[in-house]
């Protein structure tokens, strides 16, 4: 990933240094925080970290740190607490993982030396894989503890002896109150994803292991948004932290290519395949376990071979169907929302929202599957007919100006949808269509005669419609011959026949 430029942003009196990358940078590298920018020609080595890392670093091709790395790195070590704001994908694993590795000693049996929290059973295997040969450069012992996994082999490992735990927070809870496994010790602890615990509602767990450390410890959080509930875990586990926010334009969602696809419901199956007929990696999604589940089988019909990762599957399937999609064996990934922060697969060339998120923040969560690390990718959205007005929504609050197109099976631009450019919404349009006052006001109604496919048409006069007493005329249609006039709703409804009135109603004594 080029670094041209490091320009600061702020510096406040809570030590916050961010820093965003530029290409082309307007002023000079001195930032106006209270140390200095790291420079463009920074290496791991540069940071402080030591060279037997560097050398496996080099060995796997990682030669030039990130910006959420260069940013951290250094007060990581220094044994300052760490607060980093960047979005998934930028690195964030190394960002925490050298200095803990470079700053933890050997353990005793069940009292490892460091902690990682992570908010999933995928990103805790991940996290693991990660950091294991660089563990092994300094003979340390890193586990991962997870549900779906069988409970006894991993408190046998604890027994055994690990320096450094990655876990979810109700296993390691369900460990610690076994005896298994004691964080008294612990003198680094790393929270990754809080954003994500804090969703999921895992803070009230995170806060019971954390609140078993006997002493004074470092503490390393990690998240895409620092407000509200994580702002509260910064105040009450961290001491004077630093605050670094790396934001790179090469790696802003908004700078993803989005297109919006208006497509019949019916008809989202054969568009979804059309579009994972083409990349080598697609990451579809869908609300619903059921739903990924149809979707897979679904798709297998139309010929695409796709599988299925959400909390409903035993862990071990979710491993191999994550593991099939990362090394291409499997072309399609379907996941559901909570399944989204642990896929972490480089080469994801097609992000599907083939249920759209129901709100901005999931949007972009999501989306950050692909276009990871600076390379680029691609995001769609397929929006039903009783969709439109919440996209327009979402477009609005995440500031995507692509249109919603129309689009039916076997269109040639599905192909290759990055190789078109949507007409875009001026922000006039774009208020207003998420108002439902203008703009996106494509309608669904099939094509009539002519054998035509269904699909999006332009808005027309609007059809008669169906109320709770059935169909009602507008009130400018034109009355035919024997009919009445509309009058009042209450006109219109069925007759329920004669109330029931007691016998003595109207009797008086």
């Amino acid at each position: 990933m080029s670094r041209e430029g490091w320009t600061s942003l702020t510096t406040n009196n809570r030590r916050r240094t961010t820093y965003l990358l530029t290409l082309n940078p307007q002023t000079s590298d001195q930032p106006t925080g209270d140390r200095p920018a790291p420079t463009k020609a920074a290496t791991f080595a540069d940071l402080g970290v030591s060279r037997g890392l560097v050398a496996m670093l080099a060995r796997r091709g990682i030669t030039e740190p990130f910006p959420v790395q260069a940013l951290t790195i250094p007060d990581a070590l220094a044994g300052r607490d760490v607060c980093g704001k960047a979005r998934t994908g930028s690195g964030k694993t190394l960002a925490f993982g050298l200095p803990m590795i470079e700053r933890t000693t050997r353990c005793k049996p069940r009292r490892p030396q460091a902690l990682v929290l992570v908010p999933t059973r995928e990103l805790a295997s991940q996290v693991t894989n990660e950091l294991a040969p660089l563990a092994a450069v300094r003979e340390l012992r890193i586990a991962a503890v997870y549900g779906g996994m069988s409970l006894f082999r991993q408190a046998q490992a604890m027994r055994a002896g690990v320096e450094i735990v990655v876990a979810t927070p109700g296993r390691l809870n369900d460990l610690l109150q076994r005896g298994d496994v004691s964080v008294a010790d612990v003198t680094l602890a790393v929270i990754d994803e809080a954003d994500q615990m804090a969703d999921l509602g895992f803070l009230p767990q995170v806060e019971r292991i954390l609140d078993q450390i006997e002493h004074q410890h470092q503490t390393l959080l990690f998240s895409a948004t620092l407000d509200g509930d994580i702002d509260r875990l910064v105040r009450k586990y961290q001491d004077n932290p630093v605050f670094h926010e790396a934001v790179s334009e090469e790696e802003s969602p908004l700078e993803m290519k989005h297109r919006f696809l208006a497509v019949a419901e019916d008809e989202k199956v054969k568009v979804a395949a059309d579009i994972c007929a083409g990349p080598e990696r697609t990451l579809l999604f869908v609300r619903t376990q059921r739903g990924a589940d149809r979707l897979v089988k679904q798709l297998a019909t139309e010929g695409v071979a796709a599988g299925a990762i959400h909390g409903g599957l035993s862990q071990p399937k979710r491993e191999r169907a994550l593991q099939s999609f990362a090394r291409g064996t499997v072309p399609v990934l379907v996941a559901t929302n909570i399944a989204a922060r642990g896929i972490h697969v480089d080469g994801v060339d097609i992000v599907i929202h083939h249920d759209p998120p129901e709100d901005s923040k999931t949007y972009l969560h999501r989306s950050g599957r692909t276009a990871r690390a600076g390379a680029s990718g691609l995001v769609v959205t397929l929006v039903g007919p009783d969709q439109l007005r919440a996209v327009n929504i979402l477009r609005r609050e995440t500031g995507v100006r692509e249109s919603v197109v129309p689009m039916i099976p076997g269109d040639l631009r599905l192909s290759d949808l990055a190789g078109w450019t949507p007409p875009q919404d001026s922000e006039h349009e774009r208020t207003g269509s998420a108002n439902g006052n203008g703009g996106g006001t494509a309608t669904y109604r099939r094509n009539g005669g002519g054998g035509q496919r269904g699909g999006y048409q332009n808005r027309g006069p609007r059809p008669p419609q169906q109320g709770r007493w059935g169909s009602q005329p507008r009130r400018d249609a034109p009355v035919a011959a024997g009919d009445r006039p509309r009058q009042d709703r209450r006109d219109d409804r069925p007759s329920q026949g004669p109330r029931y009135q007691p016998a003595n109603m109207g009797r008086t004594r």
